[in-house]
């Protein structure tokens, strides 16, 4: 039986190449990649937060740095591991606490991920023009792009994650070792990140029964041991405070009522549409699926242009399918940015298929380019969450100007909303007020919310409503009415009531309403008792 390679690339001119590129070290990639994030999200930077930002992640965070405390409490713990906000908090000692500085320390964890996936294609390939069009494709990848500058965990694991694999394949003794303390800092950002290193373990061991390697034996030990650090805080978060895994309801929401085998089955099909056709993603995979009907070209010196290897495929593949599963069982929410380590993996894979195949393949990089940046600006015609594109700042900026409306209008009025703008109203250190605003709060403003407000007409004389959902308003794409009630029941989708019909119901007045591309905001008004009472004091 022919011995299965150490996941290494075997060509002896590929390896030439990858000892060549070292001309171009890695100390010089990591600034001109952070300077080109800094500078592609300047526009970005001083945004106040946004979504899960403000939910969990900046007070978390800012906790932390107020009193050192782990364990949050202006917000319900999740049991998040805490190196995004030690991380945080040190950037806010040393830079001051803004928006600004939380952005900025961001891109570098983000031009962390970009430098592992040039080194990554580096290893793999042994070119540096792959590698320079993997990166950079990531790079404008909306998702990745988006998420770069957002103080969220998931960018923290792909760092991790991306330089753990980087390890993994080096050719250095310490390579596992390394990985594995990679793989242990993803799991301390994000506790979902520990099924990558558990599933190359898997790997592995099927490696070492197959090949009778009790090398692979080693390895699988030496990468099932990110869960030591992970454990022991989980260990201190129950001894803080009773709870494993983050308060019940969240458990709840994201564990114990996503197992249902209907809602896995859809949940991992709108995940195979994540990591294939989200966001533009199917150019370059159709590209590349094309490219794969070609036969391979040769170089100058008549060698067949190689291949990321068999082994190093299934490496990606585990780590993909892994993800995959994990992510279609667990999660509430069906959030691409919890993907985010596998998007350079498929991206590597098309652009050097483009390379192998075609003579022109830098059109194709191109071609992918173009819809990449398409898919920032662009919504596409289905639901998504903001967060995969520009259209958060969307989401921002009618905040922002639905808040300066009430700031200026309503100053002592008690405003009716829903989260995250509660948030956003009560919590100044989040960016929207300089003093809290006292809210009354409801989940969503769909009809048997808006009917319950009702119920509470004197506890409130503004609301600031809305659209918590992404509709396209343009080109509608519904697998109809049977999908629709599969996205209620599992996916929490409900669907927003209109301001002048909350109004109308509500025996209010819309006074101000703006729109952004297909999201919207407004402020309604109501003549209550409470507001002349309020003035009077």
């Amino acid at each position: 039986m022919r011995q299965l390679i150490h996941w290494r690339v075997s060509d002896s001119s590929t390896l030439k190449e990858v000892r060549q590129s070292r001309s171009f070290p890695l100390w010089a990639v990591f600034p001109i990649i952070l300077l080109a994030v800094i500078a592609a999200h300047g526009p970005l930077l001083r945004l106040p937060y946004y979504w899960d930002e403000a939910g969990y992640y900046i007070p978390a965070a800012y906790d932390f740095f107020r009193t050192g405390s782990l364990i949050p409490f202006s917000t319900l713990s999740n049991a998040h591991p805490p190196l995004p906000s030690i991380y945080l908090a040190v950037a806010w000692k040393v830079f001051g606490f803004s928006p600004l500085v939380t952005r900025v320390g961001m891109c570098f964890v983000a031009a962390a991920a970009l430098t592992a996936t040039w080194r990554l294609a580096i290893v793999t390939t042994g070119k540096q023009f792959v590698a320079a069009a993997t990166t950079g494709l990531t790079a404008i990848y909306p998702v990745f792009f988006a998420q770069s500058s957002l103080a969220h965990a998931d960018v923290f694991a792909a760092a991790g994650t991306l330089w753990a694999i980087v390890f993994l394949l080096s050719e250095r003794s310490s390579g596992i070792w390394l990985a594995v303390g990679c793989f242990s800092l993803a799991a301390l950002s994000k506790e979902t990140a520990i099924v990558t290193p558990l599933a190359v373990a898997g790997w592995e061991l099927w490696l070492a029964i197959r090949s009778r390697l009790g090398k692979r034996l080693y390895r699988a030990a030496a990468l099932c041991m990110p869960i030591a650090p992970l454990n022991l805080w989980y260990v201190y978060h129950w001894r803080k405070t009773g709870f494993i895994f983050g308060n019940p309801e969240y458990l709840r929401y994201n564990a114990t009522a996503t197992l249902t085998p209907l809602r896995v089955l859809i949940a991992f099909a709108h995940r195979l549409l994540h990591i294939t056709a989200h966001m533009n993603l199917f150019v370059p995979v159709l590209l590349m699926l094309a490219c794969m009907l070609l036969p391979p070209l040769k170089e100058d010196d008549g060698i067949v242009r190689p291949r990321v290897s068999f082994e190093v495929q299934g490496l990606f593949y585990v780590v993909i399918l892994a993800n995959l599963a994990l992510f279609s069982i667990l999660g509430g929410a069906l959030l691409t940015r919890y993907l985010l380590p596998l998007y350079p993996l498929m991206i590597l894979l098309c652009v050097n298929t483009f390379r192998r195949r075609v003579k022109q393949w830098p059109a194709l990089v191109a071609l992918s380019a173009v819809a990449f940046i398409a898919g920032l600006f662009v919504n596409p015609p289905y639901r998504f969450a903001p967060e995969d594109n520009l259209a958060y700042r969307d989401v921002i900026l009618l905040h922002q100007a639905a808040i300066a409306d009430i700031l200026q209008h309503y100053p002592h009025s008690v405003v009716l909303t829903a989260w995250p703008a509660t948030d956003e109203l009560s919590k100044p250190e989040l960016g929207y007020v300089k003093q809290p605003i006292p809210v009354v709060a409801i989940d969503n403003f769909s009809f048997s919310d808006i009917q319950r407000a009702k119920q509470m007409a004197d506890a409130y004389t503004a609301a600031f409503v809305f659209s918590t959902k992404y509709d396209s308003p343009h080109l509608p794409f519904s697998l109809g009415r049977r999908n629709e009630v599969l996205d209620m029941r599992f996916f929490g989708f409900h669907h927003d009531l209109t301001p002048a019909v909350i109004a109308r119901i509500l025996d209010g007045s819309v006074t101000w309403r703006a729109e952004r591309k297909g999201q919207w905001a407004a402020v309604l008004h109501f003549n209550r008792p409470q507001e002349a009472q309020l003035l009077e004091r």
